[in-house]
C-alpha cells in the first residue's frame, strides 16, 4: 500500500530512497548582499541533486517502490523529470523511454541521452508529450512515471523538505517554484502543522496553481514563458492541490524578465547556474514579489540547473 502523503510517509520514503541521493547543501546568506533588507536567506542547493535537480528524488522512489515491467520505465517530462527518470533507471538496471516537447532544452536532451533511455520528442508542450507516453505505456509492459501527480513522486520531493528542515530547523518561510506542484505538494506536506509558512512560485505565463486556487480545483492553465520547460504543465496535479488548498500560504506571480535577474544575481553574487525554473523561487524575493521581514529566515529552493547558461572557454 501506498505510504501517506504526509510526514511519516515522507520519512518513511527517504529511509529508502536516501542511500541513492545526495544530500545537498544549504547556504545562509544575508538578504543584504542582494541589497534586500535584514533578514536571512537560506539556499537550498537542489540543483547539485543527481541528473542536475529534485526530481532525482520521485524518480529513485517510483523505481524503489514500485516495479518496472518487462519493457522497463517510462516517463513524459518538459525535460527534468525525463531526466531523472533515465538517471534512475540507468542506475537501477531498467530501461527508459522518454517522451518530452519539442520546447525541452538541448541541455536536458542531451542529459537524457546520456542517461541511455530511449528519447521520443514529440509535440509543442508537456501536455502533448504527455498523451503520447500514455499510449505508449497502454501498449508496452512499463511503468509509467508521471512528473507530479503519482504519489510516489511527491513522497520523494516532500524528502527536500525533511532535509532542509534538518539542516536549517527554525525557517520561517519556504519559497518554492510551482510546476505541475510535485514538489511544492511534498515540501507542503512536510512542513504542514509546524511554523514554517510554504509559499509558491509561479511564472505570470504559467499560473497553473494561481488558477487553479482561483477556481477551486485544478484548471487548465497558459503555458509559456522562458521556464515552460520545467514550470508549465497543463494543469496542476490532483493528488497535490487538496494539500495547496490546506497547507499553501499563497502564490506569487513572477515575470520572465525578473526571472532571468534572479539567474543573474545567483551567478554574479554565489556563481551559482540555475536554469530559469531553478532561479523562480528567488526571483519573488529579488523583485520585492516576497518581502521578508527583518530578522526573517527565509527558504529559497534552487531546484535546477540543467541549462547551458555559462560556457567555459
Amino acid at each position: 500500500m501506498t505510504n501517506s502523503i504526509d510526514r511519516a510517509g515522507i520519512e518513511k520514503t527517504y529511509g529508502v530512497i536516501r542511500p541513492h541521493l545526495r544530500c545537498t547543501p544549504v547556504v545562509e546568506i544575508p538578504a543584504s548582499d542582494f541589497g534586500l533588507g535584514d533578514s536571512t536567506l537560506v539556499f537550498k542547493l537542489e540543483l547539485m541533486q543527481h541528473s542536475g535537480s529534485f526530481k532525482a528524488r520521485g524518480a529513485t522512489a517510483n523505481l524503489l517502490l514500485r516495479k518496472p515491467g518487462r519493457d522497463g520505465v517510462t516517463a513524459a517530462s518538459g525535460g527534468n523529470h525525463g531526466t531523472a527518470v533515465a538517471y534512475a533507471a540507468q542506475r537501477h538496471g531498467a530501461k527508459a523511454t522518454i517522451f518530452v516537447p519539442t520546447i525541452c532544452s538541448p541541455a536536458k536532451i542531451a542529459r537524457i541521452r546520456q542517461y541511455g533511455a530511449e528519447l521520443v520528442i514529440t509535440g509543442e508542450r508537456y501536455a502533448d508529450a504527455l498523451v503520447e507516453c500514455e499510449a505508449f505505456a497502454a501498449q508496452h509492459d512499463v511503468l509509467n512515471i508521471h512528473a507530479f501527480d503519482q504519489p510516489e513522486t511527491l513522497l520523494g520531493a516532500g524528502s527536500v523538505g525533511l532535509e532542509f528542515e534538518r539542516q536549517s530547523p527554525d525557517l520561517d518561510t519556504v519559497l518554492i517554484a510551482v510546476g505541475g506542484g510535485g514538489l511544492i505538494g511534498g515540501v507542503a506536506a512536510w512542513f504542514a502543522g509546524t511554523n514554517t509558512r510554504v509559499i509558491g512560485v509561479e511564472p505570470e505565463l504559467s499560473p497553473t496553481l494561481t488558477d487553479a486556487l482561483k477556481a477551486g480545483h485544478p484548471v487548465d492553465a497558459p503555458a509559456g514563458g522562458i521556464a515552460a520547460d520545467s514550470l508549465a504543465p497543463k494543469r496542476v496535479g490532483e493528488r497535490m492541490f487538496p494539500i495547496a488548498q490546506k497547507h499553501i500560504a499563497e502564490v506569487l506571480l513572477v515575470s520572465d524578465e525578473e526571472i532571468v535577474n534572479a539567474q543573474r544575481a545567483l551567478w554574479e553574487r554565489l556563481r551559482i547556474v540555475a536554469e530559469p525554473g531553478g532561479a523562480a523561487a528567488f526571483a519573488a524575493i529579488l523583485a520585492r514579489r516576497y518581502q521578508p521581514k527583518a530578522g526573517e529566515r527565509v527558504g529559497v529552493l534552487v531546484c535546477g540547473a540543467n541549462t547551458e547558461a555559462v560556457r567555459f572557454t
